[in-house]
């Protein structure tokens, strides 16, 4: 299996360990939590699938967020 290139919004290459700033404010799914534009998420981690990275915020654990919504830090 080729290793996934994935892209913030920006076009920039993201990897592991990397952080990432949120451009919209985004609605968890299953909770009433709202994370806001510019809250900076640190160390995301790839998940193999393109489009997207999975992080943690003080707010939610085990977060998945799609790298559109995201531009590198």
């Amino acid at each position: 299996m080729a290793p996934v290139d994935v892209r913030d919004s920006n076009g920039n290459e993201l990897q592991n360990g990397d952080s990432v700033t949120l451009i919209k404010d985004l609605k968890v799914r299953g909770t009433s939590e709202t994370i806001k534009r510019g809250t900076l998420v640190k160390n995301i981690r790839l998940n193999g699938r393109e489009g997207e990275v999975e992080c943690n915020t003080k707010q939610v654990k085990g977060l998945v967020l799609k790298t559109e919504f995201v531009k590198k830090a």
